[in-house]
């Protein structure tokens, strides 16, 4: 029986993989990569490494075995069709027989263009008829601490999301959580609404990020439409800019505002708040 993690030199699946080495023995998890060369370390720890692409179905035939728990990280290609994407790993997960597969979703409140590739997935993996555990993952604190160069530049964290708030965790947080279910028992057939403890909005954020660096910064509500501008003028491409600032709107609506306990209860201890996660960035 092994553990498997897809995308596992992700951002989240490194951390996964990270905090499954310190439950189990190396030799019981395996990280399906692209490129094995990014997974040097992995397999220098023990991890078994096995490389198959989303793209290439068949790549995947041999990955699984029966009574495996999987976990599948999903896909960060928004323009190549992530429903499919995930579905090869489904397919092959249901042929391999594996004894649980769980997948990184979308709050269920969520309803931003960015959630349909999530929906599609679980729609799937339900009818797959394979057990299941869906972590629908809420908004990572590292969304905004990682990209602090304008907000520091300008004097201005600048959002769609009105008076919108959200309880962020960090992806330390949200592995955790999927760490729990891949070497609990009983999570089969369970969804679970992750997020963090503390609920924001951006006027706190950028109160905060001036407390911690001394400087004037405000927060600057625009509206999708200017929002969407700014992020193609800085240089992203139009699609991904739209879904983007579409999140905002979803902000601004509550629906990136989870309230159910599971990220906590799942880990036993309180999600990272934002600020703390300011406090790591800044320090680089």
């Amino acid at each position: 029986m092994s553990i498997v993690v897809t995308g596992a030199t992700g951002h989240l699946g490194r951390h996964v993989v990270e905090q499954l080495l310190e439950k189990v023995p190396a030799e019981q998890v395996t990280a399906v990569v692209r490129s094995p060369e990014k997974a040097a370390d992995l397999a220098a720890k023990g991890v078994k490494l096995a490389v198959a692409d989303y793209n290439t179905p068949e790549t995947f035939d041999s990955v699984f075995a029966a009574g495996d728990k999987v976990l599948l990280i999903s896909g960060n290609e928004f323009d190549k069709g992530r429903p499919g994407q995930h579905q090869v790993v489904i397919e092959a997960a249901k042929a391999a027989g594996v004894a649980l597969l769980a997948y990184t979703s979308a709050p269920g409140a969520l309803t931003a263009a960015l959630a349909d590739d999530h929906r599609a997935t679980e729609k799937a993996l339900l009818a797959s008829g394979l057990p299941y555990a869906l972590l629908r993952n809420g908004w990572y604190n590292e969304n905004y601490t990682e990209n602090l160069g304008p907000a520091l530049e300008y004097g201005a964290v600048v959002q769609a999301a009105g008076d919108g708030r959200i309880t962020s965790a960090s992806r330390a947080d949200y592995a955790a959580a999927a760490v729990a279910v891949l070497t609990g028992e009983g999570h089969e057939n369970q969804t679970y609404e992750l997020g963090g403890d503390e609920p924001w909005g951006f006027a706190e954020y950028a109160a905060e990020l001036s407390r911690q660096t001394g400087k004037e910064i405000v927060y600057n509500a625009v509206s999708v439409e200017a929002f969407t501008e700014i992020l193609t003028g800085a240089g992203l491409p139009a699609p991904l800019a739209a879904t983007l600032a579409g999140v905002d709107a979803s902000i601004e609506k509550g629906e990136l505002l989870v309230t159910s306990g599971d990220l906590a209860r799942l880990t036993g201890r309180p999600a990272t708040p934002i600020a703390e996660s300011l406090a790591a960035a800044l320090k680089g």
